[in-house]
């Protein structure tokens, strides 16, 4: 669960350097994981899924220790087609989102570690549309994995996208009660964000896209106080 919010005096968050052969020794450790992680096979082992096929962060660099850091629900079918993390049209729209905090067009796949619940696509919901949600023993052997990740990252800044994810770190929730704020946790920020899924139908209301700009007006601040 996470702390409740303070405010940070300026350049606090990001005055924190180390040296550059840590971040390298840390970014190996991050190849490392990500190796392990793909060949991962545990939900496919223990029979909830046909086959495992873990989508992984597109590109590994040091400028992505100590930055941006998206917590994802799971790879959607076209995310799994691409072997990219947000490779469909949520992914296109993310990125519009971070264009409006004032992030650079590429922004979401070049610079930002992307990341979910779970690393496999977990198929089509049972019923209706939409991708279905991942069980809680396929979230509690993917967990190890972002676990590791947060400690290796130490990102200073965590977008929380959609419920699933929001709730694995907040709790129980509603996007009402939430969207527009932000939390501080030591040196991290997080912010959570609706889906930005054409199935959900959260964004159709103008109040909630009302608070998706604040969010978003948030996360323009803490790109300029922390020279992301």
């Amino acid at each position: 669960m996470l702390s409740e919010s303070h405010s940070l005096q300026p350049g606090e968050a990001g005055s924190l350097e180390e040296p550059k052969q840590e971040r390298l020794q840390r970014l190996e450790a991050l190849q490392r994981l990500q190796a392990t992680l793909r060949s991962c096979q545990r939900c496919q082992d223990q029979g909830y899924l046909a086959q495992a096929l873990p989508v992984v962060n597109p590109v590994l660099h040091a400028d992505l220790i100590g930055g941006l850091m998206i917590i994802g629900q799971a790879p959607g079918l076209r995310s799994q087609q691409r072997g990219i993390p947000f490779g469909g049209p949520g992914g296109r729209i993310l990125q519009s989102w971070l264009e409006q905090a004032g992030f650079p067009p590429g922004y979401l796949h070049q610079h930002a570690y992307l990341s979910s619940l779970t690393r496999c696509y977990p198929g089509p919901a049972p019923r209706g549309q939409g991708d279905r949600r991942p069980s809680p023993q396929e979230l509690a052997l993917c967990r190890p994995f972002l676990e590791a990740e947060l400690s290796l990252l130490r990102p200073r800044v965590i977008l929380l996208v959609g419920v699933m994810a929001i709730e694995a770190f907040w709790g129980t929730v509603k996007l009402e009660e939430i969207i527009g704020t932000g939390r501080v946790e030591d040196t991290r920020r997080w912010l959570p964000l609706p889906h930005p899924s054409g199935v959900s139908r959260w964004l159709n209301t103008p109040c909630h896209r009302e608070q998706l700009q604040r969010a978003l007006a948030l996360l323009a601040d803490w790109r300029r106080e922390l020279g992301l």
